[in-house]
């Protein structure tokens, strides 16, 4: 596990200053704020914010890249698709919405639905509808936003075609597949942590269902909590030495 701590004026210069010096990108780290700024008064006492990146994902090199047109990250999971005889009507009419969006924009892809993992809630299991394809990269986007905008708006057309909520998840290539396991992972180390440094671990500002799986991986946990703080956008987790 590669890891820096960088030093900045600001927590958004500080996290750009250590992606350059990982050569990473936003999507294949996590941050954890160590120390707000603080201007001071009068300049006394100021000091700059220190933040901890963790690299959590490499993505392949160009050259890799260009042998594989996917351009997918090496250590995605792979899932069988399943059997058109055991799909359900939200896996059929959520393929089938996909299908006729990806058309319309003119992406080259297939539509391959597996099932989701068991996150142990008490709900309907939800399906995954995994696109695939050459170049795909561009329905996932800047750590996985148009993603979640595509995943959105195919969730909006199957419930009203089902008339009820649909159980759906949309992903490209394996990406939401592999940064669950890799988030599940994070959580776990930085609960070790946080244990051992007897304070709480602060994480990067993240999506809602990437802080779930946060809060999830540790629920039952009796050593830490988490909790989320933040608004909007900013919102993010802390691990908490109970």
């Amino acid at each position: 596990m590669e890891m820096i701590e960088v030093t900045a004026n600001s927590v958004d210069a500080a996290i750009s200053k250590g992606l350059a010096e990982l050569d990473a990108s936003p999507a294949e780290v996590v941050v954890e704020v160590l120390e707000e700024p603080n201007t001071g008064l009068f300049g006394f006492g100021a000091r700059e914010a220190r933040v901890r990146l963790v690299l959590i994902g490499r993505r392949k090199s160009q050259d890799s890249a260009a042998e594989d047109d996917d351009g997918m990250d090496e250590d995605r999971p792979t899932r069988a698709p399943v059997a058109d005889d055991e799909l359900d009507e939200d896996a059929i009419v959520g393929r089938q919405v996909l299908e006729e969006l990806l058309e319309k924009m003119r992406v080259d892809a297939r539509v391959e639905v597996q099932r989701a993992d068991d996150d142990g809630e008490d709900e309907d299991p939800h399906w995954m509808l995994n696109i695939t394809g050459q170049r795909i990269n561009r329905l996932i986007g800047r750590r996985g936003e148009t993603l979640s905008s595509l995943q959105h708006i195919v969730r909006l057309i199957c419930s009203r075609r089902l008339e009820r909520r649909a159980n759906i998840i949309v992903d490209a290539g394996g990406y939401k597949a592999g940064r669950s396991n890799r988030l599940r992972g994070l959580a776990k180390r930085m609960a070790k942590q946080a244990l051992q440094q007897g304070r709480t671990i602060t994480l990067e500002p993240m999506h809602p269902n990437e802080r779930r799986i946060i809060h999830l991986t540790l629920r039952g946990r009796e050593d830490v909590t988490t909790r989320s703080i933040g608004e909007g956008r900013g919102r993010k987790v802390t691990i908490v030495p109970r």
